[in-house]
């Protein structure tokens, strides 16, 4: 017997409003936090304000971006689908707003807590990360799922639903592009300028650029990622139900149902994999008493509370880097144990073939071994950083050979894997059903199992510019050095799971593209892609090339806003009486202005290509050449955004491990090569590489969107 989608619906809207309490509660307790003494809460405002008024300036041009696409698909295609495009866009801006709204209050409160112990600093800045994390899988289904009910009694109800993709598709882009133009415009000019010329430490309240860097943090990788992933997720299911629905003749089958039930119970299992971090820490000796008592005198709840406690983790004063990953590492895959026992139920009760949930399974062990690859190319306490810092010692130019070998080489063990997940995914769901679409849905539903653990694997990821901003407001605020240590072993940590949540990032993003790809192939009615065809080839080519033309325009975007930044520092400098011996007060709001009207300017363009391109193709060149396209940019974006974002990252950790004073430590020469590799590292890592997620998924859905529209083309072979 099969489970009605209907009731996977049901079940996966009541889990995403159990999320939402959670997020309600999550940001009531950290925002009851200390947030530490009166300097401390000044830098923080500024922050606060900063950040607020660049996504507020960035939601007004997006607002008009949105009713001018709403305004098309209604006029083109249907009504229906232009409200599920309005609806995507608010529910992803809204969840990337709440994160950053989090963030920047959680990181002087991660300052505070980190003068108590480093478990303190690390509950607030992972709790709130959590939220953003929950926030973006909740808003995600609760918007499908109340769409779905809505056009329920309507045939086309999925293809309405392609729309909300897309609206989310649009806002990540822009969300991505724009805050990462922000935040590596800043960070370029005032690592250039203060710690290249003037030899001032990263986070000095002299440097004029300070502030604007800490805001770009927020904007760029906790509301640009946070709206990155809600894509990828909606995508992942909406493509996955897409192809369902093509298995039965029934569209309201399990095979529709399914990719929604597996999001619900990844809701549940992220939930338990948050508490292992922020679960209420206790001493072994504590611990310890309470097994014993398990036996004797413990009442049934606490014996559940003393069970669950032993998954808390449990970080001291002395712990390492490996200590701290090993933390939240446990938090995912406790996550990812939970999904495959619950997954597995939810096969059941669909009365669907048992080789789906083995595709699950084969989705999570995708998902965490991409993560585990990219932490092995981006963590200091592996070989490829540590020879990026032993390069430095030779100079910058062997620092960014070493660094780009390390990003290439670092392409090899994604693609694998990915490639691998893909073949079994197609044998299972060919061995399921027996049909190329069996296969093609296995793929999609490998992606929602790989995304499932969002809610933990996400805050994982928000976590790190909380840290990374706490260090900055201990240090401008001068609080004991020993404060500052703690909180650099949480920026370090941050560091690492950035890395890592990039790289699985980019994996999810190919799965969701290939699986939107065959949903519109399918939508567009294409009976056979023939490469030798005319226009496949060049429509493969012109895709290909995109990656590259859009990374040029938005590291060229980096370097225009970062050139403007470079100037306004050096002008402080010179003409603020007394700013370089700490007597002077920089112009904090000048640099703020200038990030945020250089990267609302610079998102412009490659933020329309992804839209503007796929149409003119399939118009002028016809569907099967669009087919192409997506290929193209699918395989050569997987490729640049693996190897740019891993060579950020090995740069940027190279730099941390020589401040630990290693090869001369902070002020030697090898310090300096590697923060020139950091540089050229930022826009790689935080705004080329991430948006080309977005990019290869926009183009996608754009293409399901506007699949029926597309003929034979204006260039008729």
């Amino acid at each position: 017997m099969e489970l009605p989608a209907s009731a996977s619906i049901i079940i996966a809207l009541s889990t995403s409003l159990a999320g939402i309490g959670f997020v309600g509660w999550q940001l009531r307790k950290i925002l009851g936090y200390d947030p530490g003494n009166e300097a401390m809460r000044a830098i923080a405002a500024a922050i606060q304000e900063g950040a607020t008024a660049f996504l507020t300036r960035e939601y007004q041009v997006l607002a008009i971006f949105v009713i001018i696409v709403a305004t098309v698909i209604s006029t083109f295609l249907q009504w229906q689908t232009a409200l599920c495009f309005v609806v995507g866009a608010i529910a992803s801006g809204g969840a990337g707003y709440l994160g950053m709204y989090v963030a920047v209050r959680a990181n002087v409160r991660t300052a505070a807590a980190a003068s108590h112990g480093l478990h303190k600093g690390l509950r607030i800045a992972f709790g709130s990360g959590a939220i953003m994390g929950m926030s973006v899988v909740s808003f995600s289904l609760i918007g499908m799922t109340l769409l779905y009910l809505v056009f329920n009694s309507n045939p086309n109800q999925l293809i309405y639903i392609t729309g909300f993709g897309f609206g989310a598709s649009s806002i990540a882009l822009f969300a991505r592009v724009g805050g990462g133009i922000y935040t590596k415009a800043a960070d370029v000019g005032a690592d250039l300028v203060g710690k290249v010329e003037k030899g001032i430490p990263e986070d000095d309240p002299r440097n004029p650029a300070v502030i604007a860097d800490n805001v770009g943090d927020n904007v760029g990788d906790v509301a640009g990622m946070g709206a990155d992933l809600f894509e990828s997720y909606s995508g992942s299911i909406i493509a996955a139900a897409t192809l369902g629905a093509t298995l039965s003749s029934d569209s309201s089958a399990a095979f529709v149902g399914l990719p929604f039930l597996v999001a619900a119970v990844g809701v549940i299992a992220s939930l338990f994999g948050i508490f292992m971090v922020i679960g209420k820490n206790q001493d072994t000796t504590q611990m310890s008493g309470q097994t014993t008592n398990l036996s004797q005198t413990a009442t049934s709840s606490s014996r559940i509370g003393a069970y669950f406690m032993h998954f808390v983790a449990k970080i001291d004063e002395n712990a390492t880097l490996e200590d701290l990953l090993t933390a939240l590492r446990r938090s995912i895959w406790g996550a990812s144990v939970v999904v495959l026992g619950l997954s597995l139920i939810a096969v059941l009760v669909s009365g669907v073939s048992i080789n789906y949930w083995l595709v699950i399974l084969v989705g999570l062990i995708a998902g965490n071994a991409i993560a585990y690859a990219t932490e092995y190319f981006t963590s200091y306490t592996e070989k490829p950083t540590l020879a990026i810092a032993k390069a430095t010692q030779t100079g910058a130019a062997t620092t960014i050979i070493q660094g780009l070998a390390v990003g290439m080489m670092s392409t090899v063990l994604p693609v694998l894997i990915t490639a691998v997940a893909i073949l079994l995914s197609i044998w299972l769901g060919h061995r399921a059903d027996g049909t190329i679409t069996a296969g093609l849905y296995a793929v999609a539903l490998a992606g929602v199992g790989m995304l499932s653990t969002l809610g933990v694997t996400l805050a994982t990821d928000a976590y790190g510019p909380v840290a990374d901003n706490a260090g900055g407001i201990a240090e401008m605020s001068h609080l004991p050095a020993e404060v500052r240590h703690r909180t650099d072993a949480l920026d370090s940590l941050g560091n690492t799971t950035a890395a890592t949540g990039k790289g699985f990032a980019i994996g999810s993003a190919v799965l969701t593209a290939l699986a939107l790809l065959a949903a519109y192939v399918t939508a567009a009615k294409i009976d056979n892609l023939n490469i030798l065809g005319p226009t496949m080839l060049p429509g493969i080519l012109i895709g290909a090339m995109m990656p590259y033309l859009f990374s040029a325009l938005t590291m060229m975007a980096v370097g225009k806003a970062a050139h403007e930044i470079v100037l306004e520092v050096r002008r402080q400098f010179h003409e603020i009486p007394g700013l370089m011996e700490g007597t002077g007060q920089p112009d904090y709001k000048a640099c703020v202005g200038i990030s945020t009207e250089s990267a609302l300017r610079e998102m412009i363009l490659p933020g329309s290509l992804a839209v503007v391109v796929p149409l003119l193709i399939g118009h002028m060149l016809g569907k099967e050449a669009l087919a192409g396209l997506l290929i193209g940019t699918m395989s050569s974006g997987f490729l640049l955004a693996v190897m740019m974002a891993n060579s950020g990252g090995a740069w940027d950790n190279a730099k941390k491990w020589i401040e630990t004073g290693q090869y001369g430590g902070k002020g030697s020469d090898a310090h300096k090569a590697a923060v020139v590799g950091d540089t050229v590292g930022d826009p790689f890592k935080d705004t080329s590489g991430p948006s080309l997620n977005i990019l290869i998924k926009l183009m996608s859905i754009v293409s399901l969107v506007f699949a029926t529209s597309f003929g034979s083309g204006l260039l008729n072979f």
